[in-house]
């Protein structure tokens, strides 16, 4: 995804306030061939950047003002505490043929076993970390789940991943987990329900007597 940003070179204060009420979002890119950068980018157009994916190690190209079009990753966001929105963010331009580390989202394939007997298929870690040339980084690493039975889970280290990507996470964090299904409790029968009733009223009756 291809995104043009905006300078702040020079600005005011004012500057800074009249363009954050109109939806631009402060930030810097730095790296080899950009040394930091402070830029502006439309709070529209980073949400769909996060939407698409860019936001969880993907690539995605910005348009500076005076270096042209960079590959960049998304580094840090700050936000508000109290209202959650952006105040911040870095982008880190990037060479396409060195390693970066990203995160990348883990997809479950298939239907596992333990499912279709009742159980429950409960993601631990959605993503992991890994290690590669950025050019090489997968949008998603595929996993088939449909042999995992009821207690059994998928582990970091039962991934696949193409050649040339390293993961950096650790082998033994579980992926996914089949939980056993609970046990639904006996429903009360109706004389149950009603001696219940009756005691209690017994009780209340008894209580206005004394």
């Amino acid at each position: 995804m291809k995104v043009t940003v905006l300078s702040r070179s020079g600005e005011t204060k004012s500057d800074r306030r009249t363009n954050r009420e109109s939806g631009k979002i402060p930030g810097v890119v730095y790296g080899k061939k950009v040394a930091s950068q402070p830029i502006y980018i439309e709070e529209k157009a980073l949400h769909q950047l996060m939407r698409s994916g860019a936001g969880a190690g993907g690539i995605l190209r910005l348009t500076l003002p005076t270096h042209g079009e960079q590959p960049v990753m998304i580094g840090e966001i700050q936000r508000d505490k109290v209202l959650g929105r952006i105040l911040h963010v870095d982008f880190h331009q990037i060479d396409m043929s060195e390693p970066v580390k990203a995160t990348v989202r883990v997809e479950l394939t298939g239907e596992a076993q333990g499912v279709s007997e009742g159980g429950i298929l409960q993601v631990m870690n959605p993503t992991v970390e890994v290690r590669c040339i950025a050019s090489a980084i997968p949008a998603a690493i595929e996993a088939d789940v449909s042999r995992l039975a009821v207690g059994e889970h998928l582990y970091v280290r039962d991934l696949a991943v193409p050649a040339g990507v390293e993961i950096r996470s650790d082998e033994n964090d579980i992926i996914a987990t089949i939980l056993a299904p609970q046990k639904e409790l006996p429903e009360a029968t109706d004389e149950i329900r009603d001696q219940d009733v009756a005691e209690a009223t017994e009780e209340q009756v008894g209580a206005h007597a004394d």
